[in-house]
């Protein structure tokens, strides 16, 4: 169908009349002024893709009345410009379209239709682990087994960039996705099939959001999702609600960014924005580099919203000159958005649009800060960190206590390690790591970290060599610029050493600790510490044998590396004592602002932008010399324990069968708050004595070759068995830590896995009882994959964390929700009952339904279809499904 808003294109300059846009202002509607600048992106996208079909003159109207929509929970669909995946998620994503081929193949319709339509970047990030650190060739020994490990995926990705068209893979060692797709991959305005529009992405990881510090409108979705959007669907999202976050006044000198970003994180969790987006003004903000901006955006899940955006301006186009991009391009950029009013004055409050709400941050309030043990939201001031470690040492078991008894408290294990004798207590750190997009795109903070590494040696202190050290890049920009301004050696000298270009410890790749240090931390029972300049702090992720781990700017990670401990107080205690007996405080090496600020001028400069990414695509030799089938259908290996065809589509026919009411469902766990992505779906260690360690076993594998979690998740076996495999989760069946349930039946307690499979065997569906905030963290597909596969039909939860609630209904599985006031508590559910969930023939969104218990208890749940496009894709079984039917008619 034709586009009914063709009569406002127009071309953007005279001289190429063959590049047009569609100019929104012509509509002359007075409503566009006041709008929020994210809002505009979508109206854009809006207008564009209008065909009436699945873009309506209505949806442009719902968003040209945002003012009074955003109430109302007005469905409005959205096209992103991009798609872009790493490789954890991406290789899910590539298997699901390897399968659909299949699948529409055996359906009788033609394979190649599944393909990409809206271009995808896939960034091999995720695989590298700290196996090798302190060493000069550490990041070669890290990559070479990287490759060893990752072989099998490898192939199958090259397979994929191979056999998909409009998709791009940036090999393994160049950088982390995110950082990579601001410095490199972002256009910010696209020119594309002769037109003009803003550049948008969804991205099959939460911190996808970082590009919106840059002024490109993104955030994660489900790899489920992120797959329809990438075969031309729109994404069906509620019209947002957008809080206006006002900053202003200026850093204090010792302020880094981190500091501010850990203070909003913990404002904005306070004013409650999830499911909202979140758009920066007021002067502050021109007092922030992008960099800054994308750290703050990074940080967007940790505060639950869904987008955390900064229009663009005058300091954005200057980025976007330093960074190496094409200048010609760049004046396009910026005419364009003057031309459409989405170029921004911060220091212009007539510009500022309507806000649903407007909350304020004065920037020089901040202090330096960290925020743990185990939540990204929970800051501690660093003139606090020795006294709140020390309560939440006693304090009750929670994210904010360890039930360590006040006799153990000064608890010390003695331990030899490279022939020295060493002790560690509670609050010692194990591991310090530089690592993590959220702060290693941001030279600020690495120079900080690099000055005080050098004032740190010179001062004669040093880091205890059992200290798991480690520096992970985002890009090779930063080695760049660190080699350059020549604080490189002094970095090597404390430990930290370029480790890979890759997540590394923020996602839990952290590598082994050594085993005299895990020894003494199992023997004495101590709460370890692990401090990195991550953006994830949730237990069991960053180590098994950490049980605290603080969020920190790159110069405390430092810091608190070469102190050995977070119990201290830097304001009265010494970092330490060097050879000539000299007590050396923090405050004697810490760099000022304006020091950071001379080097950051002086080096880091367009030309290493250009000579980094020029050869991003061809630089890794190990990548170029893979060989990978040409066939379009991917011929699969039965003895691969990587890559395996998903048994999602086995049974599937084209006409869908009419939903069935789920009978006498046994709960498989009953879970409480805060249930993460990491507990249903661990990304890291494959533990020796679990489900999934005795699948790798019966293969012939040994522990060694076991790899991580998210490496398999090409694997349905090995991810089936490693969903709820976290050794931290709570279920209040078993009342302790623990992978493991009660197989009612037989009154038996096994491991998650082992009585899911029993359940399935014996035909009884399953379900969950949870509580607040189910599925929060990490954008994982597999936490949804994995639950359809344990036979889990339905989840009870009190609320859901939004990319979840997605994948869930991506998959068929039916996100139930209690009424408001309403838990299992004021329920009196045990979890002991049997449930039977009646499921109505006329289906209507976040319409009520009637759960009835074996006990005669019948209670009402809210069923979480927000749209009508969900309720499409539950009528199918899914959202593949829906695009497999589609396709192969």
């Amino acid at each position: 169908m034709s586009n009914p808003f063709m009569q406002i294109v127009e071309p953007l300059d005279s001289n190429q009349p063959e590049k047009k846009f569609f100019n929104v202002s012509k509509l002359k509607d007075e409503r566009y002024e006041r709008l929020p600048f994210s809002i505009k992106v979508l109206l854009e996208s809006a207008i564009r893709n209008c065909d009436e079909f699945l873009v309506k003159k209505e949806d442009v109207e719902n968003i040209f009345n945002w003012q009074v929509m955003q109430h109302k929970n007005v469905e409005v669909p959205f096209k992103p410009a991009r798609v872009i995946l790493q490789d954890f998620t991406g290789v899910p994503a590539v298997v699901d379209f390897a399968a659909m081929r299949d699948a529409v193949k055996k359906l009788g319709g033609d394979p190649e239709k599944i393909n990409p339509i809206c271009p995808a970047d896939l960034v091999i990030d995720h695989s590298i682990q700290v196996d090798f650190n302190r060493r000069t060739d550490s990041l070669q020994k890290n990559q070479d087994l990287e490759f060893e490990r990752n072989k099998e995926r490898f192939e199958f990705l090259k397979w994929g960039s191979q056999a998909f068209h409009n998709m791009r893979i940036i090999p393994p060692g160049s950088g982390i996705i995110h950082q990579v797709n601001l410095e490199y991959l972002a256009r910010v305005v696209f020119d594309q099939n002769g037109y003009y529009y803003p550049d948008s992405v969804v991205g099959t990881d939460s911190h996808t959001t970082m590009i919106d510090g840059l002024g490109v409108l993104g955030w994660g979705v489900g790899g489920i999702e992120a797959e329809a959007v990438m075969l031309g669907q729109p994404i069906s999202m509620v019209l947002p609600e957008v809080i206006g976050y006002k900053l202003k006044g200026n850093p204090q000198p010792l302020v880094t960014s981190t500091d501010i970003v850990l203070t909003v994180t913990k404002h904005l969790r306070q004013v409650g924005v999830v499911g909202k987006f979140v758009e920066f003004f007021g002067p502050g903000v021109a007092q922030l580099s992008i960099a800054d901006r994308a750290t703050i955006a990074n940080m967007c899940p940790e505060y639950g919203a869904t987008a955390a955006f900064f229009p663009v301006d005058e300091v954005s186009i200057r980025y976007l000159i330093q960074t190496g991009r094409d200048e010609e391009k760049v004046k396009h950029i910026k005419k364009y958005l003057e031309a459409v009013g989405m170029f921004r004055d911060f220091n212009r409050s007539s510009q500022d649009p309507d806000f649903t709400q407007v909350v304020e941050l004065d920037l020089h309030t901040v202090v330096p800060c960290c925020s743990g043990p185990k939540r990204p939201q929970d800051k501690v001031s660093v003139s606090d960190m020795k006294t709140d470690f020390e309560t939440c040492l006693g304090a009750k078991q929670g994210f904010k206590g360890f039930q360590i008894a006040p006799k153990h408290h000064s608890d010390r294990v003695k331990f030899v390690y490279e022939g020295s004798d060493f002790e560690i207590t509670h609050g010692s750190v194990v591991i310090a790591a530089i690592t993590s997009c959220t702060n290693t795109s941001n030279p600020s903070v690495m120079l900080g970290a690099g000055l005080l590494a050098k004032k740190a040696v010179n001062a004669g202190l040093t880091v205890k060599p059992y200290i798991k050290t480690s520096l992970s890049p985002g890009s090779g920009v930063v080695t760049y610029y660190l080699r350059e301004s020549g604080v490189m050696p002094y970095l090597s000298q404390l430990g930290f050493e370029v480790v890979g270009y890759g997540c590394m410890t923020c996602i839990g790749n952290s590598g082994p600790l050594p085993e005299p240090v895990v020894e003494a931390i199992t023997q004495g029972d101590l709460v370890a510490v692990g401090v990195l300049s991550g953006n994830r702090n949730f237990e069991g992720r960053v180590h098994p044998n950490t049980r605290a781990n603080y969020l920190a700017s790159p110069p405390l990670v430092i810091a608190y590396a070469i102190a050995g401990t977070i119990r201290i107080d830097f304001e009265k205690e010494p970092l330490g004592v060097n050879a000539e007996g000299k007590m050396i405080f923090l405050r004697d090496i810490w760099p000022t602002r304006d020091e950071i600020q001379a080097v950051e001028r002086q080096y880091v400069i367009p030309g290493m932008f250009k000579e980094v990414y020029k050869k991003i695509e061809t630089v890794n030799e190990s990548w170029n010399a893979l060989e990978a089938p040409s066939d379009k259908l991917y011929t699969w290996n039965p003895k691969s324990t990587y890559i395996k065809s998903p048994p999602f589509f086995e049974n599937l026919t084209l006409e869908s069968p009419p939903p069935k009411c789920i009978v006498d469902a046994y709960v498989l766990l009953n879970l409480g708050d805060s249930v993460t992505t990491d507990h249903i779906s661990p990304a890291g260690n494959i533990a020796r004595n679990s489900p999934a360690a005795r699948y790798l076993t019966s293969r012939g594998l040994t522990p060694r070759d076991f790899n991580s979690y998210g490496s398999r998740r090409g694997n349905d076996d090995v991810m089936a068995r490693g969903t709820f495999a976290n050794i931290r989760l709570l279920n209040k069946f078993i009342n302790k830590q623990g992978p493991q349930t009660i197989h009612f039946p037989s009154g038996e307690t096994l491991d998650v896995f082992d009585a899911a499979e029993r359940y399935m065997q014996a035909g009884q569906p399953l379900i969950v009882l949870t509580g607040k905030e189910y599925g929060s963290g990490s954008s994982r597909d597999w936490a949804a994959k994995g639950p359809f596969l344990l036979g889990i039909k339905a989840i009870i939860a009190e609320s859901y964390e939004r990319i979840h609630r997605s994948n869930l209904v991506g998959m068929g599985v039916i996100p139930l929700q209690y009424l408001p006031g309403e838990n299992a508590e004021t329920l009196g559910l045990t979890g002991r009952e049997r449930y039977t969930i009646i499921i109505p023939e006329e289906l209507k969104p976040r319409m009520n339904v009637q759960i009835q218990l074996d006990s005669g208890k019948t209670f009402q749940t809210i069923m979480r279809f927000d749209t009508d496009v969900e309720l499409t894709y539950f009528h199918n079984g899914g959202i593949l499904n829906y695009m497999i039917r589609k396709m192969a008619t």
